[in-house]
């Protein structure tokens, strides 16, 4: 439960219709199991003590009395349960019968929800035996299992030890209706809604349920917990396929089908929270009645995916997807610069590396759009002390099969002016050494767009304004950056899309585009060694897949240290040790608070994720901010070794 992560689960026990004590059996030892597991949160399906199926039996006082006589086995059963259980049964109240969810913990009722949404079309005639849920506040219901309990569907539980964690349900139909309650209650700070379900299956409708359970748990900024009935309902003619289903913000987290038993993960309530504190779109509700319940907070067994490269999708044909809609995104920005100027060309640095490979595509891409020639993109090599033959070629032949105009300006003499007009020496390789390449580079570009009435492409990515990689006003500047939301990881899959995309159409240009993408990842700003490239980025600034990892959990969700290295122990396990995660943890704090002057003066470029580090736009903060407090937590961590749980 620390760092937000709440362990849920839905249940479907197999059931007995209208045998009550059969299924009371089934329940609690459900309940039981679920507690084994660490669950906080259970949620069981519609009148799972009696059965959905039961027809007109709902009028039979028998059935009622042995639904009450059920949920005391339940309660009697589990009073040493912490586990948040809500149980669907019939609940009758001043002569009418509501479908309800019970929610008890601990052998004690918390509330009774009834159910607001009647189904009464096709299949279902629930209008025959029940009521809806009666409109206003709560009130309280007196001997029922002898308690007093509260009653109504306006109703959220919150845990006193994490208020984060606030819980409210709503039964099956209530979720396809227009206005579901969970609206209501998520606008009172719900971020769980339980639904206790009884869906029957047709072709297709699994497919429904699971899009709305995601669109909705999206809509909410919340966690959805779906629980349906499965196998013991009558199968007379309908089939129940015991649909669970667990979404969080959009995000389908675990799933099962046709199969009855626990589905369990852990929905992140911070994550939930943090989103709604950030986007403020939730709003506010009438007020609605708020019952305290309490759990013993404890580190919480991962179990959730964790993707160690969040910007990149893992299923093949959603990773081709997103990049044809980014290659899309990002030259349809360049065609509109490109258009509004009145450029008579671009102007791209080609390194032969792989950030300017991909603003070289994109930049032919947004020419195809205008209908121009290819030949209208300059791309221009710069060889320099470091440049090798392979980049050289690879930029060299890319150029060409491209149909791009080639400009080669070797820039070593330029700079060995420049170094005695400074005073700098040759054989000194310091930050002078290599930022003034970087700055000629940019000079000749921008000349060149000067003369040929162009504009400069700027070709660095994401990744590298987070640490800050670039050489002010050198590679860092240019006149439109189409790469400045697109973090490395994803860059390559970018390129590596187009050269596999290409195959059929120039097996050249593939072959070129392969070698770019096994080319390490330099600046090539100090002298080559035997012709090799001895500047690898990642040897200097730590491993891009960890930094992008780090970028996306404390940009994009604010995450403190102690959460971003808790997951990215559970991401990376096998892969980097604890002290190496810890170690370029540390630089990315370091380098991502000291070069933020950087970003507060970068050019303008296309938002294609949910990532960017404009000023105008996504990312405000001041350039003299202080790291402390995060380096700091950094620096516990690394104190406490492997045992988090002393931070």
């Amino acid at each position: 439960m620390k760092d937000g992560f709440i362990p849920v689960a839905v249940g479907s026990p197999k059931i007995r219709v209208a045998d009550c004590h059969y299924n009371a059996e089934q329940i609690f030892t459900m309940m039981r199991a679920a507690e084994r597991e660490g669950v906080k949160v259970l949620v069981l399906p519609e009148l799972c003590l009696t059965g959905y199926t039961c027809g007109d039996l709902f009028y039979q006082d028998t059935l009622l009395d042995g639904a009450c006589a059920a949920l005391q086995t339940v309660l009697d059963a589990t009073r040493n349960l912490e586990v948040l259980t809500a149980v669907g049964m019939p609940v009758q109240v001043e002569q009418k019968l509501y479908n309800c969810a019970v929610v008890i913990q601990k052998g004690e009722i918390l509330g009774v929800v009834p159910k607001t949404f009647l189904p009464n079309y096709g299949e279902f005639y629930e209008k025959r035996q029940f009521s809806p849920a009666p409109e206003g506040d709560p009130f309280y219901v007196d001997h029922f299992c002898g308690q007093t309990v509260l009653f109504g569907a306006r109703q959220l539980f919150q845990c006193n030890e994490i208020p984060a964690l606030t819980v409210g349900f709503e039964i099956c139909e209530d979720l396809w209706a227009s206005t579901p309650p969970s609206v209501e209650l998520a606008r009172a700070g719900a971020t769980l809604i339980g639904n206790l379900s009884a869906s029957n299956d047709v072709v297709g409708k699994g497919v429904y349920r699971r899009r709305m359970v995601s669109v909705q748990s999206a809509r909410l900024q919340c966690g959805y917990l779906y629980a349906s009935a499965g196998e013991g309902e009558s199968t007379a003619d309908l089939v129940f396929g015991a649909h669970q289903i667990i979404a969080e913000n959009g995000t389908l987290l675990a799933e099962k089908r046709f199969e009855n038993g626990l589905l369990r993960t852990e929905v992140d309530v911070s994550r939930l929270v943090y989103e709604r504190r950030r986007t403020q779109s939730m709003g506010t509700a009438a007020e609605i009645t708020t019952l305290a319940f309490s759990l013993t907070v404890t580190d919480t067994r991962l179990t959730r995916p964790i993707a160690p490269l969040p910007f990149v999708p893992a299923d093949k044909d959603d990773r081709a997807a997103r990049c044809e809609e980014i290659l899309l995104i990002a030259s349809l920005g360049l065609k509109k610069r490109l258009e509004h100027t009145g450029a008579k060309t671009a102007v791209v640095g080609l390194s032969g590396g792989l950030d300017s490979t991909l603003a070289l595509l994109i930049t032919m891409i947004a020419m195809q759009m205008l209908g121009r020639s290819p030949s209208d993109v300059i791309a221009v090599t710069m060889p320099c002390f470091g440049t090798t033959d392979r980049t050289k070629n690879n930029a060299v032949e890319l150029a060409g099969r491209m149909g791009a105009t080639l400009r080669t300006v070797d820039i070593s003499e330029a700079v060995r002016v420049h170094f005695r007009d400074i005073g700098q020496s040759m054989s000194e390789h310091d930050v002078t050494f290599e930022n003034a390449q970087a700055r000629e580079r940019t000079q000749v570009l921008m000349d060149i767009a000067n003369k040929t009435g162009g504009i400069v492409i700027g070709t660095g990515d994401l990744s590298e304004l987070a640490l800050g990689w670039a050489t002010y006003n050198g590679d860092h500047m240019s006149m439109y950056a189409v790469n400045a939301s697109i973090p490395k990881t994803l860059v390559r899959h970018l390129v590596e899309y187009v050269a596999k995309d290409n195959l059929e159409k120039d097996e050249e240009l593939t072959n070129v585009l392969e070698d770019i993408l096994d080319t390490p990842v330099s600046p090539e700003l100090l002298p080559a060694v035997n012709g090799a490239i001895s500047q690898k980025t990642e040897d200097l600034v730590g491993p891009y897949e960890l930094h992008d990892f780090f970028l996306y959990s404390i940009v994009r969700w604010a995450f403190p240290p102690r959460k971003v290295y808790r997951l990215a122990r559970c991401a990376f396990a096998g892969r980097y040790s604890d002290a190496v995660i810890l170690k370029w943890l540390k630089t990315f704090y370091r380098r991502f608070f000291a070069q933020q002057f950087k970003r507060n003066c970068m050019p303008d470029g296309p938002k294609v994720g949910s990532v960017s580090f404009s000023p105008r736009g996504d990312w405000r903060m001041p350039s003299d901010a202080v790291a402390k407090l995060w380096l700091d937590e950094v620096e516990l961590l690394q104190d406490a070794g492997t045992d988090v749980a002393k931070v």
